[in-house]
Order: structure tokens, then sequence, then C-alpha cells
């Protein structure tokens, strides 16, 4: 009996080990949980691979026309203002790696280190996620708004950042070193202030987990767009389609800018979307194709969709 019980108590703390494993970074199942809409590529560890191609053509939009896409989906807490940035005129895009930090609590920093030091981690929490970091990532940071000692990366950091992904971060926190890091080439971030003080009395409680930044919720491989006027947090599931209606619509602003400049919209400074109009705006792309960064193919379905759409509900309405 007594080694039965020994035995069922070696198989328990077994268990219990095995469930106690990689409790700060999300395992591949956890993120296929959040992400299970998601059909497309993925990183070994699930996180969701958007195209770069993707990254890319998501640098030229406007924060309002894809914003007003997600909100047509029902994605309306997607968007977060107010920051500073270390070049405020150059955007940036990139697949979302998430971080959430806590206030330190001696007795949770302890259960983390231990952690860190049986998967082999080194240096100071707030290095690990860096080195999650792949080409084209966006490292997007919950410091819970934190400067003073939130300072979640200095120049060392920074660089390391820089090199893993060649665009940037976000963070609700701070950062020292700003003006050296403003030097490092292709190099861009957004974050909540500047302090001189080290980072101290905050600890990393996990890695590509759902994370809030301000207003807006943010899961690991979101689309990130960060731009001037604020930083957007693009679904995954979303981000191809969301990419593509906002091109459309640029190429629709772009067309009634022409006919306003040119005295030829009447009063519908705005609007009057009707079949002459829609003809016209086709006429107008076929003598700018150098425009189209959709296929052709893709264009004319957009098409199709707003032409026999109907009218935008009012939360919607805006002046362009």
């Amino acid at each position: 009996m007594k080694r039965w019980i020994v035995h069922a108590w070696i198989v328990c703390a077994l268990l219990s080990a095995s469930m106690a494993f990689s409790q700060v970074k999300v395992t591949r199942d956890q993120m296929l949980f959040y992400t299970s809409d998601w059909k497309g590529d993925r990183f070994p560890d699930g996180r969701p691979k958007l195209p770069d191609d993707l990254l890319k053509r998501a640098l030229d939009l406007s924060i309002e026309d894809l914003w007003d896409y997600l909100g047509d989906q029902g994605y309306h807490n997607q968007f977060e203002g107010g920051w500073q940035a270390l070049h405020s005129d150059k955007p940036f895009a990139g697949r979302a790696l998430t971080a959430q930090y806590m206030p330190l609590r001696p007795d949770m920093a302890r259960a983390i280190a231990a952690e860190g030091k049986a998967e082999g981690r080194v240096s100071g929490t707030n290095s690990w996620p860096i080195n999650e970091l792949q080409i084209g990532d966006v490292y997007v940071a919950d410091g819970f708004g934190k400067i003073v000692e939130g300072t979640l990366i200095g120049s060392n950091l920074a660089n390391g950042i820089a090199a893993h992904t060649h665009t940037g971060f976000v963070f609700d926190a701070g950062i020292r070193d700003q003006e050296e890091n403003r030097e490092i080439p292709g190099f861009n971030g957004l974050y909540r202030g500047y302090d001189p003080s080290a980072w101290a009395q905050m600890e990393l409680t996990s890695i590509n987990a759902p994370i809030r930044i301000g207003r807006a919720v943010v899961l690991p491989g979101d689309l990130v767009l960060a731009k001037t006027e604020g930083v957007l947090f693009i679904p995954a599931i979303l981000a191809e389609s969301a990419v593509s209606h906002a091109e459309f619509t640029g190429l629709q602003d772009a067309y009634n800018f022409e006919l306003n400049r040119l005295g030829k919209n009447g009063a519908e400074f705005e609007g009057g979307w009707n079949q002459a109009k829609f003809a016209g705006f086709v006429k107008w792309i076929d003598a700018h194709p150098e425009m189209l960064k959709m296929p052709r193919s893709e264009f004319d379905a957009l098409l199709a969709e707003a032409t026999h759409a109907p009218p935008r509900r009012p939360f919607n309405h805006r002046e362009r």
C-alpha cells in the first residue's frame, strides 16, 4: 500500500511539473485556441504569419479607411492614440509579438525566474520577448503605462529588437536612451514617454498572450500599423480583406478629390456614388493602372461589392 501511495505521489508530482511548464510563454495549443479562425501560415509556435507584401501595402493606407472596415466587421476596440515616437514621420508595420508586464511581486518573480532558468533563459525578463522576435515582427508590450522606472528598453535592448525585427516596437510604457535609439537604422517605436531611470519594480508575466494596449485588444499575429496618428491592431483573420478594402476606399477618395479640384462633383463633395460616377471611376482607373496595388480581378470584385452595397451605417459616417 505504501509503495502504491509513493508511486501515485510521484506521478502527481510529475503531472504538476508538466502542467507548470511554460507558464509565461503561451503554448502552441493556447495560441491555436486564441487564433482558431486563422487558416493561413503560422510560425512554429503557432502565431499567425501574415504575408510580407501585406505588411508593405498597409504602410500606404490611412488609419481611418482601415478603422472603418474593422468597425463594419464589429471590431471597435483596435486603435490607440496619444504616443511619443522615435520618428513620428515614419510609419511602420509588422506582425504583433505581445508581452505583458505587471508591478513586481517577489513570490511571483521567484517563480518566473525559476521557470526562465529551467528554460535556459538569461538576463532580465524584459529581454526574454526580444529573443522570440522574428523579422517583420513588432514587439507590442503592455507595461501598464509606467514611465518612471518603466523603461522597458535602453539602447542595448533596442538594438536587439532592431536586429531581430527590422521594424520596431509599441510600448504602453517608457523607454530610456531615446537619443541613441533614434540613431538605429531602420528602427522606430511608439511609447508613452521618456525617462532616464532604469527599469525597476516590474515583472514580465506573459509572452504572446492576448493583451490590452490602452483601449485596444491585441492578439499575437495581429497586423500592427503605427503612424503619426496612432496605432491600429488589425486582426490577422481580417488583415488581407481590410487592406484591400482600404486600398479601394483610397482609390475612390483619389478620384473624388480630382473631381472636386476640377469642379465636376456638383455639390456631392464626399458622396454621390451612383452608377454614372462608378463608371467614371472605372475609366479613371483604366487611365491610371499604376495606382492599383491589388490584382485587377480583386479590384473588379470590390467594385461589384461597392455598387451593390447598402448604405453605410451612420456611426461610420465621416467627411473626406
